[in-house]
């Protein structure tokens, strides 16, 4: 065989093997329902487009604020709605700046950014903690977000830190039944013959904060019961026991707790309107069962101190936010009056973000609205919104923060900046950039690189409540140079 022969051969090798790994990077990114990983020859010649686009997206982030709001009309409302006189806005705004020294982002999240008129978007919330001792009722947040917070996580221990500073047993609000009450560890829950409704599917109904609502199965047993753990001192008793139900006619109702002999019974009043049975001792356990139920919903328990402070979790796992425009307003005064809310915190934007997608402003547009919904619905309410969380995924072999994670965190800061109100970077305080893969390599996160663990939550809600304190001390020396 002659030399031309073998290089010839050699050649056509080389060829083929180029043309089968140019075909292997045009295969489709999944295949039979699996991952597929592309060979890429040039891959370290590449821009890569996800480079890119994080570049701009930081850029973003880190550009001045050039959004253009009407801060007069904004002004003139903040006057007329509480009172307080330009002079003395005008005059928050300076000290705000000066105790803060830094204009803008804060890319750490060490501090709430609050894009309020007078930086007055949390003081219905401090004057209540300042003047709690003489409310006559607990000190209320109600935490609303998606799976991110499922089973008490962030929720559990930001609820701790709160009552450890200023008083207060009790894990609040519990639905009926949900997806977490298997895993959740800040409360044993069993529930038998109720159908849940959710605002997620059920457009027909009215929904209130939690966003469900249990109706009894017919000709079946109908009972809830709760029992405290000590997963948390402030945890283990309460001093109130209270059941949430929304439309009744004549339910029978039977009370048995703490493990006493006697029973409870009780006929509920009929109702229209959200409606709370209340009984006042030292709990630690409840059942609840129930007959004659024709025309009864349900919305959940409480176990609380009527003191303090109480955080309520109203996880749902699957919301964007977005329906938050379609709570019932006159529901949402029902619960109002019989569980008023002194601030209502909002983290979503994880089911949102997508490796497809940089940019939300079809999402910007929607919760603008859903957040000045939240705001109508509760006027007495504070509202912290939050933003998203790091989240990653795989490029070349190596987990990195998704780039859409960068977009929704500006989405939601502008969105905070419209409407005015407080703002909290989550994913500052996990460390920014790629923090996910450090919590996932400390057990702080899931091997999804989406999801915290309770330790990992821990940390964002010790991060949160320094946060608060921080401003706290804001609205301490305000009042004092303001008043």
């Amino acid at each position: 065989m002659n030399k031309e022969d073998n290089f010839g051969r050699l050649l056509a090798l080389l060829l083929i093997t180029l043309c089968i790994c140019l075909g292997l990077y045009y295969l489709p990114d999944r295949m039979f329902g699996q991952k597929i990983k592309k060979v890429d020859l040039l891959s370290d010649l590449r821009v890569k487009t996800q480079s890119l686009s994080m570049d701009l997206l930081r850029k973003q982030l880190e550009q001045p604020d050039t959004l253009e709001i009407d801060s007069v009309a904004l002004r003139d409302s903040i006057i007329r709605s509480t009172g307080i006189d330009s002079a003395a806005l005008a005059l928050r705004d300076s000290l705000y700046n000066v105790m803060y020294s830094v204009q803008g982002a804060d890319s750490l999240g060490t501090h709430i950014e609050d894009y309020s008129v007078g930086h007055i978007g949390l003081k219905r919330f401090f004057t209540a903690l300042k003047k709690r001792d003489k409310l006559g009722r607990p000190v209320r947040v109600a935490f609303l977000g998606d799976s991110f917070i499922e089973g008490d996580i962030v929720v559990a221990d930001l609820r701790s830190a709160l009552q450890k500073e200023f008083g207060g047993r009790g894990v609040g609000f519990v639905p009926i039944t949900s997806v977490a009450a298997q895993f959740r560890p800040t409360i044993e829950q069993r529930s038998e013959g109720w159908h849940t409704w959710s605002m997620l599917t059920d457009h027909e109904h009215g929904y209130t904060l939690s966003g469900m609502m249990f109706e009894p199965k017919k000709e079946e047993k109908v009972t809830v019961s709760l029992k405290t753990t000590n997963r948390y001192p402030e945890l283990e008793t309460a001093s109130s026991l209270k059941f949430l139900y929304e439309q009744n006619t004549g339910t029978r109702m039977k009370l048995h707790y703490n493990g006493e002999p006697d029973t409870i019974n009780e006929i509920l009043p009929p109702t229209t309107t959200i409606t709370q049975y209340v009984r006042k001792g030292n709990f630690t356990e409840a059942t609840f069962s129930f007959t004659e139920t024709e025309g009864f919903r349900a919305l959940g328990v409480a176990l609380e101190d009527n003191s303090g402070v109480v955080v309520d979790n109203y996880s749902l796992r699957g919301n964007s936010g977005m329906i938050l425009n379609r709570l019932d307003s006159s529901r949402c005064q029902s619960l109002n009056e019989v569980r008023p809310y002194d601030l209502i915190i909002l983290q979503y934007g994880l089911n949102v973000v997508s490796d497809s997608v940089l940019h939300y402003g079809w999402y910007d547009k929607r919760m603008v609205e859903a957040v000045r919904h939240v705001q109508a619905c509760f006027p007495e309410s504070d509202v912290l919104l939050l933003g998203v969380s790091d989240r990653s995924h795989q490029e070349d072999g190596e987990f990195e923060t998704m780039p859409a994670v960068l977009a929704m965190l500006h989405t939601q800061r502008q969105i905070a900046r419209k409407v005015g109100i407080p703002f909290w970077n989550t994913f500052g305080a996990m460390g920014g950039e790629n923090s996910m893969v450090r919590f996932v390599e400390n057990n702080w996160a899931s091997k999804d690189y989406t999801h915290l663990s309770f330790r990992g939550g821990r940390e964002i809600a010790t991060a949160l409540f320094n946060a608060l304190l921080l401003e706290k001390e804001f609205y301490d020396e305000a009042d004092k140079v303001v008043n």
